[in-house]
């Protein structure tokens, strides 16, 4: 590991660790939020796409019901009507996200880099993997995430996503989150 993704992970975990700290009263808000309204388990876990494309398995707290195809939500004909009653305000809120400080406590995430594509997305996955996209750690949020988030076609998002690929540093990684955080007060760019 070269000097400077020691670096990054040490942030990451050093970060993650302390936001499960500050935000454990949200997050057990959140849980009980989600139990309390409707059935089925707290965290959802989807198989996405990590680091060289292996799979793991992340977790967000649950904001469909548990009947909802399992296809990317843009895919879905109708979002709305699978929200949980809980679901939309986590979503708009990004709470629901939470959970994927476990994630990059693991390794299996870091906090900026592409978003985990699904298992079974496969044009992105093909995308990125041409790109070399596929040789990053994915991020809780990245380069495409504040340049449009669910607005973005595919092909715009791999082309934010090969930006950071070139040119990330510290620096960059900091712009980014800071630009995460103002984004997510606003609630800009959530479609679903």
């Amino acid at each position: 590991m070269t000097h400077d993704l020691l670096l990054k992970r040490l942030f990451d975990f050093t970060c993650s660790f302390a936001a499960l700290v500050i935000f454990a009263i949200p997050m057990l808000i959140a849980a009980l939020a989600v139990k309390l309204t409707s059935p089925g388990p707290i965290l959802y876990w989807s198989d996405r796409v990590g680091k060289y494309n292996s799979i793991f398995k992340m977790p967000k707290f649950r904001t469909m019901r548990i009947d909802t195809p399992a296809v990317a939500t843009h895919l879905l004909g109708n979002p709305e009507q699978w929200l949980t009653p809980v679901g939309g305000f986590l979503r708009k809120s990004s709470l629901d996200e939470l959970p994927q400080l476990l994630s990059i406590i693991t390794g299996d995430m870091s906090i900026v880099g592409p978003r985990p594509a699904l298992f079974n997305q496969d044009d992105l996955i093909a995308l990125r993997t041409e790109q070399k996209v596929h040789l990053l750690t994915p991020g809780l949020t990245g380069w495409a995430q504040i340049n449009g988030r669910d607005e973005l076609p595919i092909p715009v998002k791999v082309e934010f996503d090969e930006y950071y690929l070139q040119n990330r540093t510290f620096l960059l990684d900091i712009q980014i989150i800071f630009r995460t955080f103002v984004k997510v007060v606003k609630r800009e760019g959530v479609q679903h």
